[in-house]
């Protein structure tokens, strides 16, 4: 290898014109039939650069269109839009996140949410005490935040950075308008109001200079996120590659959608259910008052409503996922369903006797990935998280 360079880049502040993305796709795209050296190819006439624009648009070569990209600011995207807009797979994100940021909200979910903020606090105190060298004030604040939002709606307003590329920014346009289309012949609650949220997307997405009908999706892709095959049953697989379904909420599945060597779905389950978090499980008291409150708010879609996860990936995939979620410091929910997850995969390929199981026997552990090889850079010392016993 002669060398490598930067031949095109990010420039904060800089806003792209459709233009400069078109040449770049084009430029790329010549490097395909490459007589010369790149320097002559991306020097050569406008016209031998239109043509073979022309070329790759008509002719359905759309890949080097993915060569430019661009990060976009969405301020008050709802958090299942963004979750639709995550489970795509082409893109990097920032968002403000619910784990460590106060929430804002209509009244009647601020009203819950400080509640169930302060209660949350309590109790790991009570359940830890307050000399945990671990359990800082600032740590049990955002634990308890953690907690309290499974009680905000997955339409609550967000703030994201979204970088895509040129073509997925059409192709998701494309996608979304088909999917606006479904949504309209439907009229349970949550299509109405996410139709709504859709329709509102779109159309900033057609106030940004970068449409072009001609990257449109041609092959009728769907949007991923949601499963509306609702009478088809699933069908688990294990080997290799598996497919596994369980009940999590939509925080969990925000969580888990950004691992994106696997693939997520998810489906309403038949009757409205909550999750209780562990540390309240106990309390018979504050169980009926979580659940009442759930009640109260389940018409805004609280984050914490459980539903059919379906998740299909590779066992490789689940060992990163492992390395990843089994921490002191992911979310309860998510670490849990992963540890459960890696024991049901792992028993059924015991039971084949398929080779693979070898390859996960050392994660299926209720213990955290500091146990099993991962080098941590910043050792909790929380024995409870550690040995998988902890309840927040």
């Amino acid at each position: 290898m002669e060398k490598i360079r930067v031949v095109a880049s990010t420039h904060l502040g800089h806003e792209a014109t459709k233009d400069e993305l078109d040449r770049l796709a084009a430029l790329t795209a010549g490097v395909c039939y490459l007589k010369d050296t790149t320097e002559t190819l991306f020097n050569e006439p406008a016209e031998n650069t239109a043509r073979r624009l022309g070329m790759i648009e008509n002719g359905g070569h759309h890949s080097p269109f993915d060569h430019g990209s661009f990060t976009l600011e969405f301020v008050g995207i709802p958090k299942i839009v963004a979750m639709i807009l995550n489970n795509e797979k082409m893109y990097t994100t920032s968002e403000k996140s619910a784990r460590y940021k106060i929430m804002d909200l209509p009244e009647k979910e601020q009203e819950v949410y400080n509640k169930w903020l302060e209660i949350f606090q309590q109790k790991i105190v009570e359940k830890y005490g307050e000399d945990n060298p671990y359990l800082t004030k600032m740590r049990i604040k955002k634990l308890a935040q953690e907690n309290a939002r499974y009680m905000t709606s997955v339409f609550t307003p967000a703030v994201m950075e979204h970088t895509l590329t040129y073509r997925q920014f059409n192709v998701l346009y494309s996608m979304l308008k088909k999917d606006i289309e479904d949504l309209q012949k439907m009229s349970d609650p949550f299509s109405t109001k996410l139709c709504s949220s859709l329709q509102e997307l779109t159309a900033r997405m057609e106030e940004l200079p970068y449409l072009n009908p001609k990257l449109f999706d041609a092959k009728g892709r769907k949007l991923s996120l949601i499963d509306r095959r609702i009478t088809r049953p699933i069908i688990k697989q294990y080997g290799d590659v598996y497919q596994i379904a369980y009940e999590g909420t939509f925080a969990q599945l925000a969580q888990a959608q950004r691992h994106r060597t696997i693939d997520y779905s998810f489906r309403f389950l038949p009757e409205t259910k909550c999750y209780i978090p562990p540390i309240i499980k106990d309390d018979k008291e504050l169980v009926l008052s979580w659940t009442r409150d759930f009640e109260s708010l389940k018409d805004v879609f609280p984050q914490g409503m459980m539903l059919e996860i379906i998740e299909k990936g590779t066992i490789d995939n689940m060992i990163l996922k492992s390395k990843e979620r089994k921490c002191t410091c992911a979310q309860l929910e998510i670490d849990n369903q992963t540890t459960a997850s890696i024991k049901e995969i792992y028993q059924n390929l015991e039971e084949q006797h398929h080779p693979a199981a070898e390859d996960l026997q050392k994660y299926a552990t209720d213990k955290a990935r500091c146990t099993f090889g991962y080098k941590c850079t910043s050792p909790c010392g929380f024995k409870e998280g550690i040995t998988g016993e902890r309840v927040i």
